[in-house]
């Protein structure tokens, strides 16, 4: 499988995630004090971690889409698909670990900076892109 064809089927599964994660913690809400009650803080990091689910499969699913639309290839797009990966990865796991140890926060820094390091590295992937006369058609293609 190749390296932007990883970053689709983990869109897709975390999206799946998201949807579980949210019947599980759905299961929940009801009681009051669940997880500390509604503004608690082992409360919202369960919240961010099944939101990251969806969100990260969107950059996942983006990353994807743009790599094939523009036809980006090389050793930066690779690097940007294993920061988007790991990020995505590494959030929820994150979101839960400093549910339970607050003084885990620093771990916050493997997913903010893979996602920025993968952000950056397609930013500039797709501003030095030479779109060429057949841009347009390989664009409808995809869509």
């Amino acid at each position: 499988m190749r390296t932007p064809e990883i970053n689709l089927l983990l869109a897709w599964g975390w999206l799946l995630l998201g949807f579980v994660s949210g019947m599980a913690l759905g299961m929940g809400f009801h009681r009051e004090n669940w997880l500390g009650g509604y503004g608690s803080h082992k409360r919202r990091l369960y919240r961010l971690a099944h939101i990251s689910f969806f969100g990260l499969g969107v950059v996942n699913l983006g990353f994807f889409l743009t790599v094939q639309a523009l036809g980006l290839a090389g050793w930066l797009v690779g690097v940007a698909s294993l920061a988007f990966l790991l990020g995505a990865v590494s959030m929820p796991l994150c979101c839960v670990v400093m549910a339970h140890f607050p003084r885990a926060r620093m771990l916050f820094s493997v997913p903010v900076l893979s996602l920025l390091l993968g952000g950056a590295l397609m930013v500039h992937a797709v501003a030095q892109k030479d779109p060429g006369p057949d841009a347009a058609a390989q664009s409808h293609r995809i869509l």
